[in-house]
């Protein structure tokens, strides 16, 4: 096996799924707090916009590797629209979900060697598509205290020469914090003035709560578009996890590069998705909506029955749909007889005895954490934390 693929980490919000579905299979009450995947069904409209694809002989066949000219079109009327960023539909690639949109982007930006500010906690595979790329992940550690927010302060201490691009996501996956505007302005300006690239993952955009706001730093800094990457998708604001259609939006050059690589590696996506997608972005937003109202709810219900359990601390989240509470008091502790010295033992002894499945933080780059995401039914959600709670206090 190359060395290469040899030292690729299983995703570890997988795994946990994974693990969870298969006690499920066997029979077992397991409440899934693992997977970022929204409990609602696709909207109606855009699984029948897949199923007219799927009896049109026109959708049986290879399109361009970089997407449907009419999807392409579609994602850059809705990123004008959402967003306020313009570009043209040659700066568009869709991609095989918005994961390969990741891994695109830094295969198209680094060189053997070039460091990329990676600010945890962090996605469980942004670090492995940087590496994988041949670059070099430069971790900045961030905390609840500064909430979960990466500063220029600590940008400028972690720059070197080798450092080519920075990892910005906002509303953040899996802390849930979202960037203000002026926090974001002042991280661009940094970027422009150092003439690092960013790559920004906006594909929580919708998901924000209370007075919390997505802003587009593209938008907000334009000097920083021509040395930009925005990676996005349907699965999260459409409930389209399984539908895998993401994509990525760059300057001319850097695109060019990246439509030639995927059409060397995936060619293009499913053509009966991609429609789904083309009705998806042109639908309307009145069942997204719907479903952060939903998200609102139970995130603040999650939030609540988290802070109050003792030894755990939970920042209220601001957007997506996940909570990443500090359980760092639940360690060194007997719990039904068992000792956690980690979060990754307390996610099992939880899995185990509970029946309930969470991501440990060390996925995330931040050990002492766990994200519970609130992507699920409130009765499960309620029942879910309600065991967390009866086995963590007993």
């Amino acid at each position: 096996m190359s060395a290469r693929l040899a030292a690729i980490a299983e995703s570890a919000t997988l795994a946990v799924d994974a693990k969870a579905k298969a006690l499920q299979a066997k029979g077992e009450q397991v409440i899934g707090f693992g997977a970022g995947e929204p409990d609602f069904a696709t909207p109606e409209h855009i699984v029948e916009a897949a199923v007219k694809a799927a009896r049109d002989p026109k959708a049986h066949r290879y399109t361009p590797a970089a997407g449907l000219p009419l999807l392409r079109d579609a994602i850059v009327a809705k990123t004008k629209r959402d967003s306020g960023f313009e570009c043209a539909s040659s700066q568009v690639l869709v991609t095989v979900g918005g994961k390969y949109a990741v891994f695109v982007a830094f295969a198209a930006l680094c060189d053997t060697g070039d460091e990329v500010i990676c600010p945890a906690p962090y996605w469980t595979t942004y670090p492995e598509a940087i590496a994988l790329a041949g670059g070099v992940p430069v971790v900045i550690d961030t905390s609840e205290e500064t909430e979960f927010k990466v500063t220029v302060e600590q940008l400028e201490r972690a720059k070197t020469p080798r450092t080519k691009a920075l990892l910005f996501v906002s509303p953040d996956n899996p802390s849930g914090s979202v960037y203000s505007r002026a926090e974001t302005i002042a991280i661009g300006q940094w970027a422009a003035k150092n003439d690092v690239w960013v790559v920004t993952d906006e594909i929580y955009e919708h998901l924000t709560y209370g007075g919390h706001e997505f802003h587009s730093m593209p938008t907000l800094v334009p000097e920083i578009a021509d040395r930009c990457v925005i990676v996005n998708g349907v699965a999260k604001t459409y409930a389209m996890t399984g539908w895998r259609v993401g994509w990525m939006i760059g300057p001319p050059d850097v695109m060019k590069a990246a439509i030639n690589f995927q059409s060397h590696t995936t060619s293009n996506v499913s053509n009966v998705a991609q429609y789904a997608a083309v009705a998806a972005l042109t639908g309307g937003l009145d069942d997204v909506a719907r479903m952060r109202t939903a998200f609102a709810r139970r995130g603040e219900a999650m939030h609540q029955m988290l802070t109050a359990i003792p030894g755990v601390t939970c920042m209220q989240p601001q957007g997506a749909f996940y909570c990443f509470p500090n359980v760092g008091g639940l360690l060194q502790r007997n719990i039904g007889g068992i000792t956690a010295h980690n979060t990754m033992q307390l996610a099992d002894l939880v899995l185990e005895q509970a029946k309930v499945a969470f991501v440990p933080g060390e996925a995330f780059g931040a050990p002492g954490y766990a994200r519970f995401s609130f992507a699920l039914g409130d009765d499960d959600l309620r029942e879910g934390i309600l065991r967390f709670a009866s086995l963590v206090a007993g």
